[in-house]
Order: C-alpha cells, then structure tokens, then sequence
C-alpha cells in the first residue's frame, strides 16, 4: 500500500515588524520530499489557511540553499505546489498516514493557535499514524491537544529549534517567543545536540521531531523507517 505524507507549511511571509520578512525555510521542505519521493510515498502540503506559503529569504542563501532546494525553485510545477496549498478543512486525515510540519521562523504565528492542523494531528496520532516535524515546525505541536484533553507533547521527548540558535542567529529579538521554553512549559521532554546546528532527530514511539534545517533529512528518514 503507498503510505501518504502531509507537509505542513506556513502561511506568514513577515515577523511582527513587517520589515523582516520570513516563511517556509525552503530546504525543510525539500530535502524531506526527496526522502519520502525516492521511498514512492505519495504527498501533499496543507498551510493553517491554504493557498501560497511565502519562501523565507535567509533560506534561499548559502548553505541551505542547496541542490534540492534550487530544483525546486527552477521547477514551475514543485513552486505551484507551494501556491495551492491545501486548507485544513479540505483534508481528511484518513488519507494520510504521516504529517511532517516543516519550519521556518514564520510558522511560529500561524501553526501553533490552527485548529485545523491539531485536529489533523489528533486523528492521525490517534489513529496511529506519525506526528513530525522540524526545527521550528514543533510549533505545530505547542497546543495540540487528543481527545482525552492532554497534550500531546506531555511527557514525550521533542527537540526543534534552540533557543541557542535562535541568538547565534541573531532573530532572538525578533520571534514573538522562546519555541524551546514553551514546549518545556508543556510538560515535553526537551532534547538537543550538543553542538548548534548539526543534525539531531529525536523518536518517541510515533512522535519523530528534528532540531534545525539540517535535521529535516534524518528526520525523514525516521518517518520512513516507522513507515
């Protein structure tokens, strides 16, 4: 049976000062799609309110922006995809059997308050399907919550985007809050690398979580494997 992805992207093209623009970090998205295309695995990309997700520029830069991500950019049919995306209430979470919620500074204003994704991670959590995601993606998973009314993060082990990153980026001024200190608050079990920046993915039964743009192939990967 072909197993189904859903990637999650943003909607949000800027920070709270619309003069720093942000959106979906380009490479999270490709270099995860590669995983999963080359495995067969069909996919498709809902935002928090549909139609086009805003690339956030620092990722169109040297390193991240590699091979994957500029065969992305030069393909009009893959950009499109990124124009004509999904709304919640369009999916029927049956159809997948994983979502992989990509990051990107700007999703940490739209992912975490979308009622529409955390019914879409309920179900398939519940239905035994795997819940992921990458660098700051875990944004998505701050207030989701199962149909018991626990959260879904309590007591589970997570890692995404550090705080220390977040300053050796310098947007620690910029980002509306601490991604890290809000998913400890939630009762998640923290994890990161000992070095910023390197590729460190985390698996917690069906929960799979990377830490940052470098981590999106490996925890791909880990969605693959569990597939």
């Amino acid at each position: 049976m072909t197993r189904r992805i859903l990637h999650v992207v943003t909607n949000v093209g800027h920070y709270d000062d619309p003069d720093h623009p942000t959106g979906l970090w380009l490479s999270e998205l490709t270099h995860a799609w590669k995983v999963f295309e080359e495995r067969g695995f069909e996919q498709r990309i809902v935002s928090p309110a549909g139609g086009p997700s805003p690339l956030e520029p620092r990722s169109l830069k040297f390193p991240s922006y590699d091979k994957t991500a500029k065969a992305w950019r030069a393909d009009p049919a893959r950009m499109a995809l990124l124009e004509t995306t999904l709304r919640p209430d369009h999916v029927d979470s049956a159809d997948y059997d994983a979502i992989f919620f990509t990051g990107g500074h700007a999703v940490m204003y739209d992912f975490p308050e979308s009622e529409g994704l955390q019914r879409i991670t309920r179900e398939i959590w519940e239905r035994g399907g795997i819940v992921s995601s990458v660098c700051h993606g875990y944004c998505g998973l701050l207030n989701t919550r199962l149909s018991d009314g626990s959260l879904l993060v309590d007591g589970r082990k997570v890692t995404g985007f550090a705080w220390q990153e977040e300053v050796l980026a310098r947007v620690d001024k910029l980002v509306p809050y601490n991604a890290e200190e809000e998913m400890k608050k939630r009762g998640a079990l923290y994890e990161k690398a000992l070095l910023p920046f390197v590729s460190y993915a985390v698996v917690d039964g069906n929960l799979v979580t990377g830490q940052n743009p470098g981590s999106a192939k490996e925890t791909a990967e880990k969605v693959a494997a569990l597939l």
